[in-house]
């Protein structure tokens, strides 16, 4: 990967990372994403699982939704998903089916990350119909930090005695 690229992947990392400070400003877990399809960004979201009272309320899966309401199509191949935090199992599944090109994550989740579990499935004989590159660790301190920081945070709100300040 030439430096170009690099600079890319971090202009669009920083992207979703705004979104993930708005994420953590409505109390959710600070997680961003958007979807960037011909150099442009078509889509953007944050976690709003909360907010929402929504399971799939995934920044990924709400920055897909934005992507293919903008494009008019659900399919949207080509399109690179920068997203803070490495997507689970329910957020890849989605991006296959949408036909993303290319993965970008920052930080690793060693406990609900998928990205290798996927490639697992592949293996153990899953024959998904897509595949996509994934590129791992862009902006990973910042992005990390924004979640050690959130949880941190959390956990000290909950050791004073105010359970009802953690809704997710």
């Amino acid at each position: 990967m030439d430096g170009t690229a690099v600079s890319e992947h971090e202009r669009f990392m920083q992207l979703a990372l705004e979104q993930a400070a708005l994420a953590r400003r409505a109390g959710e877990v600070p997680v961003g994403a958007v979807i960037v399809l011909d150099d442009s960004v078509a889509g953007r979201g944050h976690n709003a699982s909360v907010s929402l009272n929504d399971p799939t309320g995934h920044a990924e899966i709400l920055a897909l939704r934005d992507a293919a309401k903008t494009t008019g199509r659900y399919r949207l191949v080509g399109s690179t998903l920068y997203c803070t935090v490495e997507p689970c199992l329910m957020c890849l599944g989605a991006a296959l089916h949408a036909r993303v090109a290319r993965i970008v994550y920052g930080a690793s989740d060693h406990r609900v990350g998928a990205t290798g579990r996927l490639e697992a499935l592949r293996e153990a004989g899953a024959g998904f119909n897509h595949r996509f590159e994934v590129v791992g660790g862009v902006m990973a301190d910042p992005a990390s930090s924004l979640l050690l920081d959130f949880f941190r945070e959390r956990r000290a709100v909950t050791q004073a005695g105010d359970s009802s300040a953690f809704n997710g």
